[in-house]
């Protein structure tokens, strides 16, 4: 499971010193955490363990890669490293994310499949690009070459 080689890991970067890998591990177990404390309380069901770490990483993955642009146009390049450094970690975890032409070639499949010919079909495709791909997928960008292939 996910959770448990982040937890691993996390021991093993501490034994080897490495402390930036190490305060990256433990946001990721901090933010696993809050997740779950989330789940607890929720009338939904939970969702299984890896798809739910995946989730929280990408989440996580996204967040830097905004804060990199950011601090990058604000000239805090040191920030910018930081965050980059982090991501690098997060990025360890998550599965292979389907390339552009990966991408479009699912949502055409898809698009074929329920029938989709226009922009009034998005939330169709999206829902099933999320089902099948969800977890190799950033459905930010996807959904802007969803609408193109709509259009």
């Amino acid at each position: 499971m996910l959770r448990d080689q982040i937890k691993q890991e996390t021991i093993t970067a501490m034994k080897a010193g490495d402390k930036p890998r190490t305060a990256a591990l433990r946001l990721i177990g901090a933010k696993l955490k809050d997740r779950d404390i989330e789940l607890r309380t929720s009338t939904q069901p939970a969702p299984d363990d890896d798809a739910l770490v995946i989730d929280v990483l990408q989440k996580m993955a996204k967040q830097r890669r905004e804060s990199i642009t950011m601090f990058q146009q604000g000239g805090r390049d040191e920030l910018a490293a930081n965050e980059q450094a982090e991501l690098v970690v997060i990025e360890d975890f998550l599965p292979r994310q389907l390339d552009e032409t990966e991408t479009r070639a699912a949502i055409e499949a898809i698009k074929g499949e329920l029938g989709a010919t226009g922009l009034k079909d998005m939330g169709k495709v999206m829902a099933e690009l999320k089902a099948r791909h969800g977890t190799v997928l950033d459905l930010g960008r996807a959904s802007g070459w969803v609408k193109d292939s709509l259009a």
